[in-house]
């Protein structure tokens, strides 16, 4: 469906030029004074100049114009040359209808769809995961819903910290610790054992122990660069090392981003990446590309218009080693390859912003990605406790991601407890879901490159701008239609008639934007606009229910349009809270 504000538009511009002057005047924005008018358009000032005429005029000119509109109810010239303009409450209606019976509740699919990757997540294996990790997965897997609910071809990739010095840490130590295992037998000729030597637990205390004692031991330190260095050249036993901390963290890794709800399409990693580097080098050698410096291969990517210095992007240690650099450019190749994505889109914290400028620029430069491909850098702000620096435990320490997730479902538990009677296991699962709308509507309701508090006293409120807060507007709507459903009447093949008061257009004006807001948010890459959208529709909700006799209204016609208005704006928040990756509970 197109969106009712270009519907809008369409008739303005009609007006415009029926009155002689050019219709790319008729631009309509949502009003900025709602107590005037619903929709505003200052086109009569723009043209102006044009036109040699008094705004006023203009917009009087154009005002006459609007006599037989659809959508326009009231169209108003205000001085100095506004056009306020009111909606016809059927018009409305009708498009909310059309919405109802649209399967998309009136979203258009893209008709350029595009192969899109998106890149989130970035844990490091054999480490657990820590608030760190939170809003990589909370923002990348909603951009993915997003943009496959626009219609485009969407993997997204967790990219893996799977490769490199911390590998060759964890084989130290477990040599240290078990060297009769046949990983350290050079001669051993014989099948691997099909399980790890480590359980999780194990290994995520091997790696902070190993990577400690490299710190103050610099032959230890020296074996583990070895070791890294064994693995990476093929090491038969280290290479089986290396497969158990892949399969046992992977394991892990999957069970906690399934509790955030989070799941990725490819479990790749920098090991993936590692095949393509030697050729790419080469080339990149070879066509002149890359330079020494200083010992170092660079790319450099310093443009005219840059008013800063940025820096070359080091893909080449002068001891032969890889950087991130090279991994990253290297990825890019692969997913060239495999892909052939339109875009690709870092969901990373924007502190990484120059390390990215830099492989952006070098992809383009030398090739590794088409010119055409976009490369989007989605750089988030931290998230920090209530003393505004980045969220700690009570001890000071990290917190773990799953730690984190328990304590805010203990307190919703306790929330939907107090004063009412619920089955234990019910409030459990209850207690789960608004625990995870908790969250992450908490993080996404912030624009995702601001720093924000992670306040979990008014995150966990049922009141304000919460996720609480939105679920439990749901679970009000679905508590009326159970009721109305329950007394005889059928939610099916109901129609809205907007027949009702000022409250009742409020909230059906605010369910005609849904489309735009989608559309949107995907463009701009901001599900905080989905959450600010749906903050504003259950505020107009409630104040309709507080405002209105739903269930007890004499006028049979009239509740059935309630009930239908009701059905709509169920669907459209739990069409919203779905791409922001959590869901609503029957009850709370």
């Amino acid at each position: 469906m197109r969106k009712i504000i270009d519907l809008i538009a369409d008739e303005l511009a009609a007006a415009f030029e029926g009155a002689g002057y050019d219709k790319a005047l008729a631009r309509v924005t949502l009003s900025n004074r709602p107590d005037l008018c619903e929709y505003q358009c200052n086109g009569a000032m723009a043209g102006a100049k044009t036109y040699r005429k008094a705004p006023i005029m203009i917009a009087n000119d154009v005002v006459e114009k609007l006599t037989d509109s659809k959508y326009i109810a009231e169209a108003r010239a205000v001085n100095p040359g506004f056009i306020n303009l009111k909606t016809d409450v059927d018009a409305v209606a009708s498009y909310l209808n059309a919405m109802k019976a649209d399967e998309r509740l009136g979203v258009r699919k893209t008709e350029n769809p595009e192969m899109i990757v998106i890149d989130y997540g970035g844990p490091n294996v054999a480490k657990p995961l820590h608030v760190g990790h939170l809003r990589s997965a909370i923002i990348g897997e909603s951009i993915k819903r997003i943009a496959r609910k626009m219609g485009h071809t969407v993997l997204g990739d967790i990219h893996l910290g799977d490769w490199g010095y911390q590998m060759g840490l964890i084989i130290t130590e477990l040599k240290e610790r078990k060297p009769e295992l046949p990983y350290f037998d050079d001669a051993y000729e014989g099948e691997y054992p099909k399980e790890a030597p480590f359980t999780i637990g194990e290994l995520e205390e091997i790696y902070p122990t190993a990577s400690a004692k490299a710190k103050e031991d610099e032959a230890y330190r020296k074996e583990a660069l070895h070791a890294t260095y064994l693995l990476q050249n093929g090491h038969r036993g280290y290479t089986a090392i290396w497969n158990h901390i892949m399969h046992v963290s992977v394991t892990d890794l999957k069970k906690n981003y399934a509790n955030l709800n989070v799941d990725f399409d490819l479990w790749k990693g920098e090991a993936d990446a590692q095949a393509f580097i030697p050729d790419m080098i080469e080339r990149l050698k070879a066509e002149g590309y890359a330079h020494l410096d200083e010992g170092a291969l660079v790319i450099d990517v310093q443009e005219e218009t840059d008013t800063k210095e940025i820096p070359p992007c080091m893909i080449q240690k002068s001891d032969g080693a890889s950087l991130y650099g090279t991994t990253d450019l290297a990825t890019l190749v692969q997913r060239e390859r495999d892909y052939q994505p339109d875009k690709i889109v870092y969901v990373v914290d924007k502190r990484q912003e120059l390390h990215f400028v830099q492989v952006f620029r070098a992809a383009k430069k030398t090739g590794i990605v088409p010119k055409e491909t976009e490369l989007k850098f989605l750089g988030f702000g931290t998230m920090n406790g209530k003393d505004g620096k980045p969220f700690k435990t009570r001890e000071g320490g990290v917190m773990r991601l799953e730690r984190l997730i328990a304590g805010i479902e203990e307190e919703m538990y306790k929330k939907i407890t107090d004063n009412r009677t619920v089955e234990e296991a019910e409030a459990k699962e209850t207690a789960k879901l608004v625990g995870m709308a908790a969250i992450k509507y908490g993080d996404l309701s912030n624009q995702a490159s601001k720093d924000y508090i992670f306040d979990v006293d008014r995150f966990t409120s049922f009141e304000g701008n919460t996720g609480p807060y939105i679920l439990y507007t749901i679970v009000r709507i679905k508590s009326i239609l159970n009721k109305y459903a329950a007394q005889g009447g059928s939610l099916n093949d109901l129609l809205i008639d907007g027949a009702g008061g000022d409250s009742e257009k409020a909230l059906m004006l605010e369910l005609v934007k849904y489309n735009e807001i989608m559309e949107n948010a995907y463009e701009e890459l901001a599900p905080h606009k989905i959450c600010a959208y749906i903050y504003d529709l259950a505020n107009a909700f409630n104040h309709f229910y507080h405002e209105t006799k739903i269930l007890t209204e004499e006028d049979e016609a009239v509740k059935k349009s309630y009930i239908a208005l009701l059905i709509l704006v169920k669907e459209v928040l739990e069409a919203c809270i779905d791409v922001l990756g959590f869901e609503a509970p029957e009850r709370m």
